[in-house]
C-alpha cells in the first residue's frame, strides 16, 4: 500500500528485510548509540544480567513485526516506522527520520501511516517507548495525541525510558 500525504512524502508498506528500511534502521542505531554513548556500558551490563528480562528491549525480531513503512521524498528513502503486536494493540518501533528531513512532516506522515496500519490490524491502541534524550520525538508524539504512561515491560530497566500510548 502506498499513501502520499499533502507534504509530498509517500509512505510505502514494505517488509522488514527491505534494503531501504534496513539502511534507515542502521542509521537510527548509529544515532542512538551516539546520543546515549555515556549510557551504553550501563545498558549492556543490564542486558547481560540473567535476572533481567530484556527480550524485545534492544532488538526487534522480524517475525514480531506486523507492519513496516518507509517514507520517500522524490524517490529517496527518508524515514522508517515499524509495528509489532503488544497486548491488545501494537507497539511503535524504530521510528526514524533522516536528519535532513526532520521538521518537514516526514515523521507525521510515518506516524499517520502506522496508525492506519494499526487500525487495519484491529489494534485498539498504540504504545511506544522513547528516551529522555529525544525531546523532539516526545513533542511529536504529544502533538499527535499520545499521552505518557508508566514504563511498561520490557523497558522498566531502562531508567531513561519515556513510554506513551494513543487509543485508536
Amino acid at each position: 500500500m502506498r499513501m502520499a500525504d499533502d507534504l509530498g512524502y509517500e509512505v510505502r508498506a514494505t517488509g522488514w528485510d527491505d534494503p531501504d528500511a534496513a539502511k534507515l534502521r542502521d542509521a537510527m542505531q548509529a544515532e542512538m548509540e551516539s546520543r546515549y554513548a555515556d549510557r551504553v556500558a550501563e545498558i549492556l551490563a543490564a542486558a547481560a544480567d540473567p535476572e533481567r528480562k530484556v527480550d524485545g528491549t534492544l532488538g526487534v525480531e522480524a517475525e514480531q513485526v506486523v507492519y513496516v513503512g518507509v517514507a520517500y521524498a522524490g524517490g529517496t528513502a527518508v524515514g522508517h516506522v515499524a509495528l509489532r503486536r503488544y497486548g491488545d494493540g501494537v507497539e511503535l518501533k524504530r521510528m526514524y527520520v533522516a536528519p535532513a528531513h526532520r521538521g518537514s512532516g516526514a515523521a507525521t506522515a510515518l506516524l499517520a501511516a502506522a496508525e492506519r496500519a494499526a487500525r487495519s490490524l484491529g489494534a485498539s491502541r498504540v504504545v511506544l517507548q522513547t528516551g529522555d534524550r529525544q525531546p523532539d520525538a516526545v513533542r511529536l508524539y504529544e502533538r499527535e495525541g499520545y499521552t505518557r504512561i508508566p514504563v511498561f515491560p520490557p523497558y522498566e530497566w531502562l531508567t531513561f525510558s519515556i513510554c506513551m500510548e494513543k487509543t485508536l
